[in-house]
């Protein structure tokens, strides 16, 4: 499926379902499934931008109690079946060994900061909450940067695509597809850097552990 028919679909289930489809895709990318959580946020942005079919203050609320959700759903699972259910079944959500081993590595040395800026970064978004308890961190703490992480990643996406479309719309009513198809386009060129840069990563992994 091409990038149009693929914005397409998604701009149809949304006027379709409305913004219940938002929170569980939301929820579910956040839980650890490989769904396009974002690219939904931004389809859903950009359709009320266009269209009074939906708000934007129902889409951005939406998302963000997604993303709540699905990451307390994943820090839970983490916490209560730890790592060796990852390293049994981590492969089949594309959380393979490397990646274990970099999500050690970033919880040991960042924390915190991995919940709250693990939201804006496509790889770590699925991961974070999952790596989170399996990693033991404290429950109030993963929970606080959990919901404003939550609610600045629904803000900045939701009413920035909601503010370009509108300025797009004024051009032609045209481009509103148009603007989502460049925006997944660019962000699967970011996640070909983020990709690479995990080989990075997993070289300082593998050096902070043998130094350990």
């Amino acid at each position: 499926m091409d990038l149009a028919s693929f914005s397409s679909s998604l701009i149809r289930l949304i006027q379709s379902h409305g913004p219940w489809i938002i929170s569980v895709v939301v929820a579910l990318e956040s839980a650890g499934v490989p769904l396009p959580g974002e690219t939904i946020l931004v389809a859903a942005a950009l359709l009320a931008a266009a269209t009074d079919q939906i708000d934007i203050a129902v889409v951005v609320a939406a998302a963000a109690a997604g993303a709540i959700v699905g990451d307390g759903i994943g820090y839970t699972v983490g916490r209560r079946f730890g790592m060796p259910l990852l390293q049994e079944y981590g492969r089949y959500i594309r959380l393979d060994e490397n990646r274990l081993l970099i999500g050690r590595y970033l919880f040991f040395r960042y924390g915190s900061a991995v919940v709250f800026f693990g939201r804006f970064i496509a790889v770590l978004r699925m991961f974070a909450a999952l790596l989170a308890g399996a990693n033991g961190m404290a429950a109030g703490r993963f929970f606080f940067f959990n919901v404003i992480g939550g609610i600045c990643w629904a803000c900045l996406f939701g009413f920035g695509a909601y503010a370009a479309g509108t300025e797009i719309y004024k051009i032609s009513k045209a481009l509103s597809l148009v603007s989502l198809v460049l925006f997944i386009g660019a962000g699967s060129a970011l996640s070909i850097v983020i990709r690479r840069y995990e080989i990075v990563l997993l070289r300082q992994a593998e050096r902070a552990t043998l130094d350990r």
